[in-house]
Formats: C-alpha cells, sequence, structure tokens
C-alpha cells in the first residue's frame, strides 16, 4: 500500500485559506482534510466529527497526557489539535491529508514528521488583506487593527514553508495549489509505490 503525504496548509486570516483548500478537496481524489478536536463550544449549524471532533476538556486534557496529538494548542481558554491516529490511519491508507494549522502548529508536526509538505498561503498586499479583514464594514476600527496584527505575526513566518502560494486571483490560486499537490504525487518514491507492477514488467 502507497505511504500518503501529509500536507500542511497554514495562512493568515483572510488570505483565503479556508476556501481554497475546499475547492482542492473537491478537485483531487484521495485528499481529505484532517478534522480537528476542540474544547470549544459546538455552534449553531456545525456537525460533530465534520467541523471539529467536540470533546470535553478532561478529555482532551487526558489525550494530551497519553500524547494522542500532533500538534495541540489553547486559544481564547479552549484547546484545539490534530489527532495523530486519525492523521496515521488515513496516510497509511494511501490517503494524503491536509492539515489548516498555524504556523505554531506547522512547526510541531514537522518536528515528528519532517517529511511533511508545507505550504503558506499569502494575499496579495496587506491594503487587500485589511480590506477582506474588514469585511462588510460592520467591525471597529480596534477590531480590524487587532486582526490586521496577528496577521502580520502569521505572514512573517512564510519563509519556514516548503511553498507558498499568493492568493490574488482565487482560480489562479486554487491551480497553483493542486499542481503542489499532483507534483507530489509524482515523485519517484511515490510512483514506485503505487505503480510497482507497471515498474516491474517495463523493466523485465
Amino acid at each position: 500500500m502507497s505511504q500518503g503525504t501529509l500536507f500542511i496548509v497554514s495562512a493568515p486570516s483572510g488570505a483565503g485559506k479556508t476556501s481554497l483548500v475546499h475547492e482542492l478537496v473537491e478537485s483531487l481524489d484521495g485528499l481529505q482534510v484532517s478534522v480537528s478536536h476542540t474544547t470549544r463550544p459546538r455552534r449553531e449549524g456545525e456537525t460533530d466529527g465534520v467541523n471539529y471532533h467536540f470533546v470535553e476538556r478532561t478529555e482532551f486534557e487526558r489525550m494530551i497526557a497519553e500524547g494522542d496529538f500532533f500538534e495541540h494548542a489553547r486559544v481564547f481558554d479552549n484547546y484545539y489539535g490534530t489527532s495523530r491516529r486519525a492523521v496515521e490511519e488515513r496516510l497509511a491508507a494511501g490517503q494524503d491529508v491536509i492539515l489548516e494549522i498555524d504556523w505554531q502548529g506547522a512547526r510541531q508536526v514537522r518536528e515528528q514528521l519532517p517529511e511533511a509538505v508545507s505550504i503558506f498561503i499569502l494575499p496579495p498586499s496587506r491594503e487587500e488583506l485589511e480590506r477582506r479583514l474588514s469585511g462588510r464594514g460592520t467591525d471597529e476600527h480596534a477590531v480590524i487593527a487587532s486582526r490586521m496584527r496577528e496577521a502580520i505575526t502569521e505572514m512573517s513566518h512564510y519563509d519556514e514553508y516548503d511553498d507558498v502560494v499568493i492568493n490574488d486571483d482565487f482560480a489562479t490560486a486554487q491551480r497553483e495549489l493542486q499542481a503542489l499537490i499532483i507534483a507530489r504525487r509524482l515523485t519517484t518514491r511515490r510512483v514506485r509505490e503505487r505503480h510497482a507492477p507497471l515498474l516491474e514488467a517495463l523493466l523485465a
């Protein structure tokens, strides 16, 4: 069985990561997004196991103690984490898996799985990012300024990643992201694993 590839995708808020990843999964077979665990309350319209795995704090802390997470973080008094077993099972089954995590989580994962492929998504400019973060114009200036500061901090780590996609035109960014996934599937290692009978027949 061919081993899948783990892809890490990070971006500042407003760069369009979620929409790009959604389109990517819709356009390529054998690619899944890892569903994170969280202790935050489930919001209206969310489904357990689809948006997140919603667990109690005691359960999450038990999983931390037992080393069940590839990465985890505490954000605004709630925990978020990526299940090690769920990811490893999918990779072992030949599935490619995407983790949508921040730069800190990406560091944790790369320490444990150096062969993971990391991709950072950038906006085309600060002005465009601020426009996207402003949304419908209902947020106060202080809220938008805070989001911009967080985004700039996130973007400062772009050079820790293997690849970078600039989301100026959505369709172009989507094609570039798709191309990065396909290219990893065409490495000699992956082709050798997936097409062993063909290679044996060709070289017989």
